[in-house]
């Protein structure tokens, strides 16, 4: 018990120091646009940390880790696959987005096909964020409930109110600085767990001998779970609110690349490394559940190194976090509350609102967290709702002229139930709903562009002719 207590003051401290960054940076944050933007422009390395921290939570983590300790080194693919994300976005899409100068993926997608996309985009990806949150609680609250010996629906609701709380303090700004802080800390988290795995399974191999040869294998999982974790990976890169948002404080498109290549630096060891946990997990713990394959290191090791490991899980939490309620809440101010309620563009109120539209993002997965158990699945739900989005947004970049408007609006409506539909009736024949997600706006803007524009054409073709009257001359009057 002291040691947990211990591992307790190592994190509150580190809080504490969240806390004190957050608050020096909150002064950036008394404009709306200085709480979603930050206010300034940032280098691409703050950034490219700040992203890759918003992507490996204790969802990537923990989900990685726990998908380890049954198919072992392959499960890494869900978080590599984001690094490969990364590389394409930094190639194909950060250059486009930087020159948009729009700092939502609604007000982006909304140039192209119009404001009932920028509506409907909003919708979903506020879904899409909602989920993810849910994951983040539910793994956070599994490393608490282990380390303090708590119910874990206590532990969740502690969670989450924490994470509110600390997030509502100091904006867009706080965000970048913190994450910085958060993605060092993670790295040298998950490498001290992957140390003592390695040494106490007694190295490469005594694991092997302990594990099935196919744990070994890259391709384990099957190579459809591989491409359906790499279409919602890349998918979630190129079409999440808080990327976009992160990449138009960079100031210009080569920073803006190289953020991307930053982020994937990180991205593909740390997942290399969570899957290498959860199998040294598997042989040391073979019969806990497999959601604590990673939480179950951090009370068996030195208090002093578990406050280390813990601090970087906590960083990885309100990191997930700071990312998901900031992006919700800055959809929700620019789609719904400046258009409808504050048409007079009252800044004041846009801060109210924005620091309110903070606190109910972080809340209101608290409850649906409580019933999550398999994290990786749930936020590999979110990412596939997203690749439906990042299909739009390669059309808008790439072939702006395919499909219609119409199109690109019942892409969004279908592609949510669609992939959620899919995903409560157990991915039917085998097929997994990111391929649903992806499908869904190819076949809906296909049907569009042929079908769309044709009957556009024939009703003009078909429309009665007004003759014009004639014009007389001066000469001949």
């Amino acid at each position: 018990m002291e040691s947990a207590w211990l591992i307790v003051l190592i994190v509150a401290a580190y809080i504490a120091i969240l806390a004190v960054i957050s608050f020096l940076a909150g002064r950036s944050s008394r404009t709306s646009n200085g709480f979603t933007s930050g206010g300034k422009v940032f280098p691409a390395i703050l950034i490219g940390f700040l992203l890759a921290s918003e992507f490996i939570g204790t969802t990537a983590s923990i989900g990685t880790a726990q998908e380890a300790y049954s198919v072992g080194i392959s499960a890494a693919w869900n978080i590599v696959s984001l690094g490969v994300g990364f590389i394409l976005f930094a190639f194909l899409a950060a250059r486009r987005y930087s020159a948009l100068g729009e700092n939502t993926i609604s007000g982006a997608l909304a140039r192209t096909y119009g404001s009932r996309v920028r509506t409907a985009t909003s919708v979903i990806m506020v879904c899409a964020l909602l989920i993810v949150a849910v994951s983040v609680y539910a793994s956070g609250g599994a490393v608490l409930a282990s380390l303090l010996d708590i119910n874990r629906y206590w532990a969740i609701v502690l969670v989450g109110v924490l994470a509110t709380i600390y997030v509502s303090i100091g904006g867009m700004r706080s965000v970048v600085y913190t994450n910085f802080v958060h993605a060092v800390i993670k790295m040298v988290g998950i490498i001290i767990v992957a140390v003592i795995g390695y040494q106490r399974v007694g190295g490469m191999d005594k694991l092997r001998a302990a594990v099935p040869p196919e744990m070994f294998a890259w391709h384990g999982v099957g190579w459809s779970q591989i491409m359906a974790w790499m279409i919602a990976g890349v998918g979630a890169i190129f079409a999440t609110q808080y990327v976009v948002q992160a990449v138009t404080t960079v100031g210009d498109d080569q920073k803006a690349r190289r953020a991307g290549f930053y982020s994937a630096l990180i991205l593909v060891p740390y997942g290399i490394l969570a899957a290498f946990i959860g199998m040294c997990s598997s042989v040391l713990y073979p019969h806990i559940k497999s959601i604590q394959a990673l939480p179950a290191f951090v009370v068996d090791i030195d208090p002093l190194l578990a406050g280390v490991v813990v601090a970087g899980l906590c960083g990885a939490m309100f990191g997930t976090i700071a990312a998901l309620t900031i992006g919700s809440s800055t959809l929700l101010l620019k789609d719904f509350y400046q258009p409808y309620f504050n048409r007079e563009g009252n800044d004041r109120k846009n801060v109210v609102f924005l620091r309110l539209a903070t606190l109910i993002s972080g809340l209101i997965p608290i409850s649906l967290a409580l019933f999550a158990s398999d994290v990786l699945t749930v936020t590999f739900l979110a990412k596939s709702l997203r690749a439906a989005l990042a299909v739009l947004v390669l059309l808008m970049f790439y072939a702006p002229r395919y499909g219609t408007k119409s199109g690109a609006f019942w892409t969004i409506i279908l592609a949510l139930p669609a992939t959620i539909g899919w995903f409560l009736a157990g991915n039917p024949f085998g097929i997994d709903n990111a391929y649903i997600a992806v499908a869904t706006p190819l076949v809906v803007m296909t049907l569009s562009h042929f079908f769309g524009k044709r009957r556009t054409s024939d009703e003009a073709r078909d429309a009665p002719t007004i003759a014009r009257p004639a014009v007389v001359s001066e000469e001949k009057s």
